[in-house]
């Protein structure tokens, strides 16, 4: 697998738009000259240029003097991308190359070696990464032991999974290949996929700089997604966050994934590698959290609002576990419909984030200002959820000139508008 020239495994789909194939072999012929020792040049004046500060315009008249104009603009590009790079991948960064698509589509890297270690725990030891774009998973799925079959039709994708492999010292776990994850699929036989025991899928899930919210539109689409883990046992598979829980088949789990109280991607796991029904993991100040379910726990009971809310991870939220975390809190809804709870006692757990109520009113603006001004509040932050106002806004409508703050959340409670008043101090 050492070799880095590409092989073709299937018959590539012909392109339909010249102008698309012409620009991706310019982005190729750039890439490959940045790989050369002038470009490799080029890129370190390019970043030394970058992190002094220097305006784009200035940095690239330079370029243009110092390297030529023909590296000047690819190696700036390549500076801009790996700057961004630095916060999620470290050290890693200054070797990679990225486009700003290829790095909007990675994950992070630590995601990447979890779901790594756990698809090849079972003891699978080759792994097709269908769809590598700049081939982050696959680097994943290489440090973690794996020999990797990195596919795509894209030549840019492959370039640059080539590229980073190498860059990393991985080449010789790694074949870069031309091929069409659906036809992979169709032909997988056996629990393989193209030779290999493992899969890794990734949809694309975006076209025309639109979100495509129909499964059924990704690309390779739904039907593919559900033959590789039906084909595939085991396999993973990148989904929209908000794939209705239907399309889940039997047998396999959904995983949710936050970090920082934001959903950064959702998962399903193949027959072989799921371990349970539904898994919410919240990673907080970098510890990993897992609430599990084998079976739908069904939805926690409404009650009235006591003295805090509590507000659920979105990874919690998505899994359908909201009620295992009303239960261990001795918690309800605020409303049958909302994913607001409340309890008698605060929770320092990773499942929620909490707010001491003070005050419970229907919600009025007028009432709700002449309240906060009589507790002194001049700063208020909103948090919504189930009302149609905008937070911004009715946070400027609510500042007053006290030196007290509050966090006025607005909902339902049992079907009613709400204001609650929280945190006052």
């Amino acid at each position: 697998m050492g070799d880095r020239r590409e092989r073709e495994v299937v018959r590539q789909a012909v392109p339909v738009d010249r102008q698309t194939e012409d620009q991706a072999a310019e982005t190729v012929r750039q890439l490959r000259a940045l790989m050369t020792p002038e470009g490799a040049g080029a890129l370190g004046r390019a970043a030394a240029l970058l992190d002094a500060g220097t305006d784009a315009v200035a940095a690239l008249t330079r370029l243009r003097a110092e390297v030529g104009a023909d590296l000047a603009g690819p190696a700036w590009g390549i500076a801009r991308q790996r700057q961004k790079a630095r916060a999620t991948f470290g050290a890693d960064a200054d070797r990679l190359l990225f486009t700003g698509d290829t790095l909007e589509q990675a994950g992070r890297p630590e995601l990447a070696a979890r779901r790594a270690t756990r698809l090849l725990a079972g003891g699978a030891d080759s792994v097709a990464d269908l769809g590598c774009a700049a081939g982050t998973d696959t680097i994943a799925l290489a440090r973690a032991g794996a020999r990797v079959l990195a596919v795509d039709l894209d030549p840019v994708a492959r370039e640059l999974t080539a590229a980073n492999v190498e860059a990393l010292g991985l080449a010789d776990d790694v074949w870069v290949v031309a091929g069409d994850a659906v036809e992979l699929v169709d032909a997988a036989r056996g629990g393989e996929v193209a030779g290999c025991g493992a899969a890794v899928l990734d949809p694309a899930r975006r076209a025309g700089g639109k979100r495509q919210l129909d499964p059924d539109r990704w690309s390779p689409p739904w039907s593919t997604v559900a033959a590789l883990l039906e084909k595939v046992p085991t396999s993973v598979v990148k989904v929209a966050p908000g794939l209705d829980h239907e399309r889940v088949p039997v047998g396999v789990e959904a995983e949710w994934v936050s970090v920082g109280g934001s959903i950064v991607e959702a998962l399903l796991w193949g027959p072989a590698v799921s371990a349970t029904w539904r898994r919410a993991t919240v990673v907080r100040a970098g510890e990993v959290h897992e609430l599990t379910a084998d079976a739908d726990p069904g939805p926690a009971a409404p009650g009235p609002v006591r003295g805090w809310l509590h507000e659920p991870d979105p990874a919690v939220i998505r899994s359908g576990l909201v009620s295992l975390v009303a239960a261990d809190l001795g918690a309800t809804l605020v409303d049958p419909t909302i994913a607001y709870l409340t309890s008698d006692r605060p929770d320092d757990g990773p499942w929620t984030a909490g707010y001491r109520v003070d005050e419970v009113l229907p919600f009025n603006l007028k009432k709700l200002r002449a309240l906060l001004r009589a507790r002194g509040v001049g700063r208020v932050v909103v948090k919504k959820r189930g009302s149609a106002i905008e937070p911004e806004t009715l946070a400027r409508q609510l500042r007053g000139d006290g030196s007290a703050t509050a966090t006025v959340v607005v909902t339902r409670v049992a079907g009613a508008p709400t204001a609650l008043v929280c945190d006052v101090t």
